[in-house]
C-alpha cells in the first residue's frame, strides 16, 4: 500500500467533507456515500486515500466496512502550521512595536 501524505487528503474539498462527517460518527462505507452526490466508487476512492494517509481506519464487521477517523494524524497539519503561526505573531509584535515607536514620536512632536 502507498503511503500518502496527509496534506494530499485535506486538500480535497470531498475527503475534507468526509472527514468532518467520520468525526461525528461512525459509518460504514455506504453510509458514507449515502451523504454525497458523487459516486459510490468515488467515495471508496477518496475513502482509500483518507486510509493511506492514516486519517481513517477500516473495521471490518461482518460483510459492512466500518470507517473510523484517526483525527491525531491531524497533528502534523497542526504542527506544520504552528511555525508559521510563530512567524507570523513575531512580526506583528514588530509592527506593533514600530507603531508605538511612530506614535510616540508623533506626540513628542505635537507637544
Amino acid at each position: 500500500m502507498m503511503r500518502r501524505d496527509v496534506f494530499q487528503a485535506i486538500a480535497d474539498p470531498h475527503r475534507r467533507a468526509i472527514l468532518e462527517l467520520l468525526a461525528r460518527q461512525r459509518l460504514t462505507v455506504n453510509g458514507v456515500a449515502d451523504h454525497f452526490t458523487i459516486s459510490r466508487p468515488a467515495v471508496s476512492k477518496h475513502l482509500k486515500i483518507l486510509e493511506q494517509c492514516g486519517l481513517v481506519v477500516m473495521q471490518p464487521h461482518g460483510r459492512e466496512r466500518y470507517c473510523e477517523v484517526q483525527p491525531e494524524k491531524l497533528n502534523e497539519v497542526t504542527d506544520w502550521l504552528a511555525q508559521y503561526q510563530q512567524m507570523w505573531e513575531q512580526r506583528y509584535e514588530r509592527l506593533d512595536e514600530l507603531l508605538q515607536e511612530l506614535q510616540n514620536k508623533e506626540n513628542e512632536h505635537d507637544q
